[in-house]
């Protein structure tokens, strides 16, 4: 299982974002993390079809998508997020 990350350099909400992606990663130590940048990795974002809303990160297990959270989180809806989708 692992998370993609999408993000920008230039985006406001990832940047908001980035203490509270740093803490579930310390947190959930078994997810693999995949970061990807919006425009420096776009030929790997463009298989996710995320359009120009982000950040995102997007739940897989055996390479297929289960889950998709969009935009500014409050950091105990990104942990429970992550709960649901590994089973805990």
């Amino acid at each position: 299982m692992r998370i993609v990350q999408i993000s920008a350099i230039w985006c406001s909400s990832c940047l908001v974002m980035q203490k509270i992606w740093n803490h579930a990663r310390d947190v959930f130590q078994e997810i693999e993390w995949c970061l990807l940048d919006l425009d420096f990795d776009s030929e790997k974002v463009s298989k996710y079809q995320v359009g120009d809303k982000i950040p995102v990160l997007i739940f897989e297990k055996n390479g297929e998508e289960i889950s998709r959270l969009i935009g500014e989180k409050k950091e105990e809806e990104v942990l429970e997020w992550i709960k649901q989708n590994i089973g805990g």
